[in-house]
């Protein structure tokens, strides 16, 4: 089963998208090839709903992150190797006769057919060299720290050493360094890599890819501080994190969050500007990365695995289809419900429902609709609004709640946030008091102001 996480959760929390501003994605996107993107956007597009296989990806990227390795090789070097394997030879027969004809005529003509078989030849051996150093590192005594680990990518050293080890390429290392090849030399080479040993080239490859991933991810996580998620089955129904931030935020205030299946709905409340559109997309954020068994921004983390993620975060109206603001969160809460009432194991982010009607229709809705998806124990919510009376009706009606807020302080008439979630539920009300701070009464009862109006009439 793939995991559910829709286009608007994705745009929601930012997650996809190798060019757009400050998503997950290009956080983590330190990848040296261009196969190496290829493989985290996979990893980014098709998290995983297997506990064990989360927790062995996670073994992985934190034994990588205790190595601190540096991935070997450039992009250009890469390119060069793609290039030269993706172009294909024939027989040994016929190898030997290209390469004679490309120098000759390179000779003749200055012909540069020739070079860039020579270059071809040689940055593969170079980059097989560079291979062979890397599983040396990995292959060195480890630390006690490391031993934990019990050396998670070992079967792909194993299979990689087995290759390396092949006797026909047996003569690499006496090739290291050099920088003409004979005639002879390279005619043997481009028929063993493009002909002979093909298979074993793209399966060197695709390693060299996902060690590429392994280390930038591993390398960001190091320098940015992040954790590590452990997963466990769906029914455990635990979701819980320590020190939870938004992994694009630098300084980024940190909260935590425990949610359970008698305990499993967090109705958050809260002013314009205090952090809750934040908070929630950090926990989504954090689900969903703990799913792909990457580094989250928390010093810990234990989830039960999830069906999908879902969240009502930034939800457009939709002119062409007629469809207005309210319209449209209507049928997105109305999508998620099918959902959570279809049996689903969901993580639901709901952040100020119905905000695009009135305040008494906003009200009762938000207090039915709340109240009916508190009777799914088996998934896990976050609402927030700013209809605070809600919560105290909830409070009456409902024994799984947690009741939490994000403060506003004042300092005199200005507003400060702490970003520190408290629990309970909020009562500031400094709505009239930030408008006047901004003095917008006072600009439109100005001489000038007061004279269009009359003017007007």
């Amino acid at each position: 089963m793939s995991f559910i996480a829709d286009k608007q959760t994705l745009e929601d929390l930012n997650l996809l998208g190798k060019y757009k501003p400050y998503s997950i994605y290009s956080l983590f996107n330190k990848a040296a090839t261009t196969g190496g993107e290829r493989k985290l956007e996979s990893m980014f597009q098709h998290p995983l709903t297997d506990a064990e296989a989360i927790n062995q990806r996670s073994k992985i990227f934190q034994y990588f992150q205790q190595k601190a390795l540096t991935f070997p090789f450039t992009r250009e070097e890469i390119g060069i190797v793609e290039d030269f394997l993706g172009a294909g030879s024939g027989n040994i027969l016929s190898a030997g006769v290209g390469a004679m004809r490309k120098k000759l005529m390179s000779t003749l003509v200055r012909d540069e057919a020739y070079g860039i078989l020579q270059t071809g030849v040689q940055t593969v051996i170079n980059v097989l060299n560079g291979l062979i150093d890397l599983l040396g590192k990995l292959e060195e005594p480890e630390s006690p720290t490391l031993r934990e680990f019990g050396r998670p990518f070992q079967e792909e050293v194993n299979l990689l050493k087995k290759i390396l080890g092949d006797r026909r390429l047996s003569g690499l290392r006496q090739e290291k360094g050099v920088t003409q090849l004979p005639l002879l030399k390279v005619a043997r080479y481009d028929h063993l890599f493009r002909q002979v040993l093909a298979e074993e080239m793209e399966t060197i490859m695709e390693q060299i890819y996902r060690l590429d991933v392994f280390i930038a991810v591993s390398n960001v996580a190091r320098t940015k501080g992040f954790g590590y998620a452990q997963a466990l089955p769906g029914e455990n129904r635990i979701l819980r994190a320590a020190a939870l931030s938004h992994p694009g935020l630098e300084k980024a205030v940190a909260n935590p969050i425990s949610l359970h299946q008698d305990s499993n709905m967090l109705f958050l409340t809260g002013a314009n500007m205090a952090g809750k559109s934040t908070f929630m997309k950090s926990f989504g954020i954090a689900v969903y990365m703990a799913h792909m068994g990457f580094p989250v921004a928390a010093s810990e983390m234990v989830f039960s695995i999830r069906d999908g993620i879902y969240s009502s975060i930034n939800v457009p109206d939709n002119l062409a289809l007629g469809l207005s603001h309210f319209y449209a969160e209507v049928l997105r809460v109305k999508k998620v419900a099918e959902e959570v009432a279809a049996g689903k194991n969901l993580v639901v982010i709901f952040d100020e429902l119905f905000k695009g009607t009135n305040v008494k229709d906003a009200y009762d809705a938000t207090l039915a609709v709340t109240e009916s998806f508190s009777q799914y124990r088996n998934c896990f919510f976050i609402i927030s609004t700013h209809i605070i009376e809600v919560g105290e009706t909830l409070r009456e009606r409902c024994d799984n709640l947690q009741f939490a807020y994000l403060p506003t302080v004042m300092d005199g008439n200005v507003p400060r946030y702490t970003y520190k979630m408290e629990r309970g539920i909020t009562t500031d009300r400094h709505g009239m008091m930030i408008i006047e701070n901004e003095n917008i009464l006072t600009i439109l009862a100005t001489e000038e102001g007061l004279k269009l109006k009359l003017h007007s009439n």
